[in-house]
């Protein structure tokens, strides 16, 4: 598996593309259908196997992606814990197919999640803000906040 390099890949506020991002027929790497990415591999930091890409989840008023819903555990969708990824967590491995999450995996099983059925509200900015923070991210809003009104930041 590639690794992405925090020295040489400086957090952004979207995922990250590692390995091939040549320009072919049709969509992918860099533009792609949310639905493709349903069901896609998730790798932690440290190489181990956490999940796959449950569901994308669209800021809808700013146009941009706001989390990966990372499906954990269970057998056939019973039982699965489902987390919400900063999407500047995450780093698409081109080569192996695959998406890589900047936590290791024991950080990710210690994060509780949620279910299926109890979704928490994602459009509230202190949920949001907890969770970018325990991925290590500024939430993606204040990134736009800053660019919008002349603002430099170092994400």
């Amino acid at each position: 598996m590639t690794k992405p390099d925090p020295r040489t890949d400086p957090p952004n506020t979207g995922a990250k593309i590692i390995g091939s991002t040549a320009v072919g027929a049709g969509p992918g790497p860099e533009v792609m259908g949310a639905t493709t990415l349903n069901g896609d591999k998730v790798m932690s930091s440290d190489g181990e196997h956490v999940g796959k890409i449950y569901d994308i989840m669209l800021d809808v008023r700013s146009g941009r992606i706001a989390y990966a819903v990372l499906s954990t555990g269970g057998f056939l969708g019973i039982g699965d814990t489902l987390h919400a990824i900063p999407w500047s967590a995450l780093t698409l491995d081109a080569i192996d197919r695959c998406f890589v999450v900047d936590i290791p995996a024991q950080r990710l099983k210690d994060e509780p999640g949620f279910d299926k059925d109890h979704w928490p509200s994602m459009a509230d900015e202190k949920w949001g803000t907890t969770v970018h923070h325990y991925y290590n991210r500024e939430p993606y809003w204040t990134a736009t906040r800053d660019v919008s009104e002349g603002r430099t930041t170092d994400i």
